[in-house]
């Protein structure tokens, strides 16, 4: 009977206060009722609204700015869009990582996005103060040096901005959301899916308004949009601050892996115990600052790092063994991310599938009949929302239509584990380039059978199923990419597993660079290269059918390494003790 109304004293205690190592804005234990959950994410996902306006706004534009107004050609304004798209999606392990080591995750998202308000500030002086114009009057062949200085340093400081800006921003999102209690972690599994309907409703807005007020109004009023409506978010996301709850950096997530390496070399030649209970683990009694997760069965050879000797136990009494001696929760969170490792390779060919859809998909789209009616025309980059529409429908059917009836038909509470939702992304990417090669080869011959109009009497909505199919590859792929570097890497390194989940991207976009670079010179070589000065002299579809094997190819190790993967077991605990796995 005692142990009854302990059990519901502690049942009630966790429904009044939050219990996992969070903190309010006034440092104390999180009051559940007053914080967290969708009154304290739509605060966030109002920012990354805003954010993702201004860098869409921005990226899906950059290829026709750097074409049209600095005069680049083909090939060089693919590579520096997608080396500027790389240096924006790896700044986030920078970001990630000071974040969960030193500054917090709040700190570091404010900080940055004052830093991406700066480059917005400076790329509008670069289009509307007189001496830094690309020209004195009207349009020239070649702008001014100074212009193309400030617009290179206002992008790439808008590069460092979002480095502390993406991976920390979502990943305090999802902080707002208990994985200890059953409702908030039902919600935190929708959370990923609604943050996406919220970024890409801030990409539809950026593909579209703001493309349109650069393509009729100006470069600089667009900017000045931008700029103001990212000022107005930074104010907003600071009011959310009473109802935020905080994770306190914990040091840096490298130290403790590295203890682990340096203690299972240590100890490679003691044979691993038979019984996994045998090895190291704080005390069930112990308050601890995150969750403790149960043991595996892969790379057992770490675990000799938890392998308790007598000397270690008369250095555990002075506190002095972390390079000796480490728990099965520190092992575990070293193999968490060693097992990342091939699903994080396996995922970049999907990512050079997307680096298209800003590059050669727009590009395309600058050759064919954008009219809609006599009196208006789609501005190109305004296609790319098309992909925005796409996933928006992929993560709505997902949520409301596969996620309820997957759920019942197979007992799992995500429907499906995260690997399959990236696996599926994974077979849309490769349909996408199928259909892509196709198009080309469709637009190509109408250049060829009439050579004064050429591709102009192609409709521009020849390109919707590649953007649409893409689209919903991300819906399944970057969704699930982003779920599984949130949830797979240990509790300390959550804005770094996400700066990991954008370097994908990041490094994808260079590899993109990369095949370009290869296949150009290759081509060459065979007499005339994929790669022209112009579309209508360059061969596309056979780019587009060599991304399409390397994907496939690709895919087929991943249902491998998927199919043998091995998720993170968190022991279940009572309000501060651990319980038993």
């Amino acid at each position: 009977m005692e142990q009854t109304r302990k059990q519901g004293r502690v049942e009630v205690d966790e429904e009044k206060w939050v219990y996992d190592s969070s903190v309010d804005h006034k440092g104390r234990v999180p009051l559940r009722a007053s914080t967290g959950v969708w009154k304290a994410s739509l605060f966030i996902i109002a920012i990354e609204f805003s954010e993702r306006l201004s860098y869409f706004g921005i990226a899906t534009s950059l290829i026709i700015y750097l074409t049209r107004v600095i005069h680049q050609d083909l090939k060089t304004a693919v590579k520096n869009v997608n080396y500027w798209s790389g240096v924006t999606t790896m700044m986030p392990l920078v970001g990630g990582f000071l974040a969960d080591a030193y500054v917090g995750r709040f700190c570091t998202v404010l900080v940055s996005s004052i830093i991406y308000f700066l480059g917005l500030l400076l790329l509008t002086m670069s289009r509307v103060v007189p001496s830094w114009k690309p020209c004195a009057t009207g349009p020239c062949h070649k702008p001014r040096k100074i212009h193309e200085v400030v617009f290179f340093l206002a992008i790439y400081l808008i590069s460092i901005g979002t480095g502390g800006h993406k991976p920390c921003l979502e990943s305090f999102g999802a902080d707002q959301f208990d994985d200890d209690h059953p409702a908030e972690r039902r919600n935190k599994l929708s959370y990923f899916n609604w943050w996406n309907c919220g970024l890409c409703s801030g990409l539809i807005l950026g593909v579209t308004l703001i493309v349109y007020v650069q393509d009729h109004v100006s470069w600089g009023a667009a900017d000045t949009i931008l700029t103001v409506v990212m000022a107005s978010s930074v104010l907003i996301f600071c009011i959310g601050r009473p109802f935020y709850r905080f994770r306190m950096p914990t040091g840096s997530p490298l130290t403790p892996m590295l203890q682990v390496l340096v203690a299972a070399i240590t100890k490679r030649k003691l044979p691993c115990p038979p019984n996994p209970a045998q090895l190291y683990e704080v005390p069930k009694s112990e308050k601890t600052q995150g969750r403790l997760l149960c043991h595996s069965r892969s790379l057992k050879f770490l675990d000799k790092a938890a392998i308790l000797e007598d000397k270690d136990i008369t250095a555990l009494a002075k506190q002095q063994i972390p390079w000796r001696l480490a728990t099965v929760t520190k092992v575990e969170e070293m193999k968490l991310v060693l097992n990342m490792i091939p699903i994080w390779l396996t995922s970049l060919p999907f990512g050079i599938c997307v680096a298209q859809a800003p590059t050669f998909f727009i590009k395309q789209s600058t050759t064919m009949n954008r009219n809609i009616t006599d009196n208006f025309q789609i501005p190109p980059a305004s296609v790319y929302s098309l992909a925005a529409i796409g996933m928006i429908v992929s993560v709505l059917i997902y949520e409301k239509v596969l996620v309820p009836a997957l759920r019942r038909a197979t007992g799992n509470e995500r429907g499906i584990n995260i690997l399959q939702r990236i696996g599926i992304g994974m077979v849309f990417a490769v349909v996408t380039m199928v259909v892509a090669a196709l198009v080309e080869r469709k637009r190509l011959r109408v250049v060829d059978s009439d050579q004064v109009k050429g591709s102009l009497s192609m409709s521009v909505f020849w390109l919707a199923p590649q953007f649409l199919i893409i689209g919903f590859g991300d819906g399944f792929a970057l969704v699930g990419l982003q779920e599984y570097f949130y949830d797979q890497v240990p509790d300390s390194m959550r804005s770094l597993g996400l700066g990991l989940y954008l370097s994908v991207i990041g490094v994808a976009n260079f590899l993109s660079s990369f095949i370009i670079t290869i296949v150009d010179h290759v081509t060459k070589k065979g007499g005339k290269s994929w790669f022209g000065k112009d579309l209508n002299s360059s061969r596309l579809d056979y780019f587009y059918w060599l991304l399409a094997a390397i994907t496939a190819a690709d895919l087929c190790i991943y249902v491998l390494l998927a199919r043998r993967f091995s998720y993170k077991t968190v022991q279940k605990r009572a309000v501060v003790a651990v319980a038993d796995c």
